[in-house]
């Protein structure tokens, strides 16, 4: 009646996530971040089956990208490392 309750399509393409630093910057598979979130320091990014992970040289566990996101500009919050 109003359009409170509308459906989702079904069958709608999930778009894919935004692989961007903070400041903008695309990010690939096996770049080289420095991660201003849990105190990771510096991250690989790499693709896995379950998705994107950012995996800490100096060991510990991955963290997933979801985790990353800023919620204001939906950019991941890593900052590109020129190496």
């Amino acid at each position: 009646m109003f359009g409170f309750f509308k459906k989702n399509k079904k069958g709608a393409a999930s778009k894919p996530p935004l692989l961007q630093d903070i400041e903008g910057e695309a990010l690939t598979e096996g770049c080289k971040v420095m991660a201003l979130r849990y105190e990771l320091g510096l991250c690989t990014l790499t693709q896995t089956p379950n998705g994107w992970q950012y995996v800490p040289e100096a060991g510990g566990e991955p963290v997933s990208y979801a985790r990353m996101v800023d919620a204001i500009t939906q950019r991941q919050k890593v900052k590109l490392q020129e190496i």
